[in-house]
């Protein structure tokens, strides 16, 4: 568990900030951006379960949960010093994402076209999360380019915005509250 005493420490006045293994790295760091986008993603579900309930609600709330533990997972170096025994995310957080998924996805209305942003609030704040999720992917491949990253975790934020959208569906009354896309609509 953390304890926090003091919110500012000065550490980073001067553009840099510490890993969890204490190691100094530009605030600017590829591996930064990365837990910044996914902390950023948290932030928005946040905000989307302010207009949730029940099953999504909790759904949210176990997902901003793993949020954090992904943000611990990347801030820690796989080949720092404090890597053994470092809060990692774990398949089975990933196959409970999928299967929340599939039991979703069953009782929405089938896709006839892309789907815009929209409908309910709870929504097109997930459809929000889900744009972020798919940066901070972007971000945790381009890092894996050089770094090592835990594949179960790449694996979690791909899947997460899978999730965001199967979501964001169901609360559009399962579909029927879709925005649908018209190619060409306005031309």
């Amino acid at each position: 568990m953390v304890t926090l005493t003091r919110i500012y420490t000065r550490g980073g006045d001067a553009g840099q900030t510490s890993l969890s293994d204490g190691s100094r790295v530009s605030k600017q760091h590829l591996r930064v951006a990365a837990y910044g986008t996914v902390d950023e993603t948290n932030g928005i579900v946040g905000v989307a379960r302010q207009h949730t309930q029940g099953e999504a609600d909790a759904m949210l709330s176990r997902i901003q949960n793993d949020l954090f533990d992904l943000g611990a997972d990347l801030c820690t170096p796989e080949e720092g010093r404090k890597a053994e025994g470092a809060l990692r995310i774990v398949d089975a957080q990933v196959e409970r994402l999928e299967h929340e998924i599939d039991s979703m996805n069953v009782e929405l209305q089938p896709l006839t076209s892309f789907i815009l942003p929209g409908g309910t609030a709870a929504s097109a704040y997930l459809h929000l999360a889900r744009t972020v999720a798919r940066r901070a992917e972007r971000l945790m491949c381009e890092l894996a380019e050089g770094d090592q990253v835990n594949p179960a975790a790449i694996r979690y934020i791909n899947r997460l915005s899978d999730h965001l959208f199967v979501l964001a569906r169901w609360e559009n009354e399962k579909g029927v509250r879709d925005v649908l896309w018209v190619p060409g609509a306005n031309r």
